[in-house]
C-alpha cells in the first residue's frame, strides 16, 4: 500500500475545516489531509504564505471559491511544492463591478454590527434549493457563525483585492482536477469551463443537483472525484 498523499484543503467564504470533512474522513488511508487556516489575514499573499508556513514540503493542492483564489496564490508563490491541483466553484477572474457593489454591501452590513443577518442572505447562493432548510443549510450556518465577523471583512478584504488570475492558467502544467456544481450561483459553470480550457490537460466535472458548495451537499461524489484525481 503506498504512503498516503499530502494534500492540503484551502476553505472558501465563511467556511472551515467543516466544509472538507467528508473528504477528510472520506479519503483516510489515501491522503494526509491538512486545512489551511484563512481566517487570520486580510491579503491572499499573507494567507499563502501562513499556508506555505505550515505545509509539508510538496503536497497535492485543493480549493474551492475563495480556497481556490488562494490555490492560485499559492502557485505563484511557491509553484514547485505543489503536485497536483484542484479547483471548485472558483474563479480565474476579478470581480465585476456589480459583484464588488454587492461584496461591500455585505462588509457594510457586518460593520454596522449586523454581522448575523449576513449569511442568511448569502445561503441561497451558496446552496441548491432542495437543502436550504436541510442539515446542509444549517452545517453551513453554524459554519459561518464559528468563522465570525472579524474573519469574514478580513476575507472579503483579500477576495477584493484578488489579481485576475486567468493569464497564469497556461502555465500551470500539473494534474488538475476542476469541478463546480450545475446550479452554482456564485461561480457558475462557465467560470469553470474557462478555468478548464485554460489550463493544459484539465479535467472539468459537473456535479447535478449541487450549488456552491459540493463537498458538502454531494460529499460521496466529491471525494471519489478527489480519489481518482490523488491516485491518478
Amino acid at each position: 500500500m503506498p504512503d498516503p498523499i499530502d494534500l492540503l484543503l484551502l476553505p472558501g467564504l465563511l467556511c472551515d475545516a467543516a466544509l472538507w470533512q467528508a473528504q477528510i474522513t472520506g479519503l483516510d488511508g489515501v491522503a494526509r489531509c491538512h486545512v489551511a487556516d484563512v481566517a487570520q489575514d486580510d491579503s491572499l499573499a499573507a494567507m499563502a504564505a501562513r499556508a506555505l508556513a505550515s505545509a509539508p514540503p510538496r503536497f497535492a493542492l485543493a480549493g474551492l471559491s475563495m480556497g481556490g483564489y488562494l490555490a492560485f496564490e499559492l502557485l505563484r508563490q511557491a509553484p514547485e511544492r505543489v503536485t497536483r491541483l484542484a479547483l471548485l466553484d472558483t474563479s480565474a477572474r476579478p470581480d465585476t463591478p456589480e459583484q464588488v457593489r454587492r461584496r461591500r454591501a455585505l462588509i457594510s452590513l457586518a460593520r454596522s454590527g449586523l454581522f448575523k443577518g449576513v449569511t442568511p442572505r448569502l445561503l441561497p447562493q451558496l446552496v441548491h434549493p432542495d437543502r436550504l432548510d436541510g442539515p446542509v443549510g444549517q452545517a453551513v450556518m453554524a459554519m459561518a457563525e464559528r468563522v465570525g465577523r472579524d474573519a469574514f471583512l478580513r476575507q472579503q478584504a483579500a477576495i477584493l483585492s484578488r489579481p485576475d488570475s486567468r493569464p497564469d492558467l497556461p502555465r500551470l502544467r500539473l494534474p488538475t482536477l476542476v469541478a463546480v456544481g450545475e446550479a452554482d450561483q456564485l461561480t457558475p459553470p462557465d467560470l469553470a469551463e474557462e478555468i478548464a480550457a485554460g489550463i493544459p490537460g484539465a479535467r472539468l466535472h459537473r456535479l447535478p443537483g449541487c450549488g456552491h458548495l459540493p463537498p458538502m451537499e454531494a460529499p460521496e461524489a466529491v471525494t471519489g472525484l478527489l480519489r481518482d484525481w490523488l491516485l491518478s
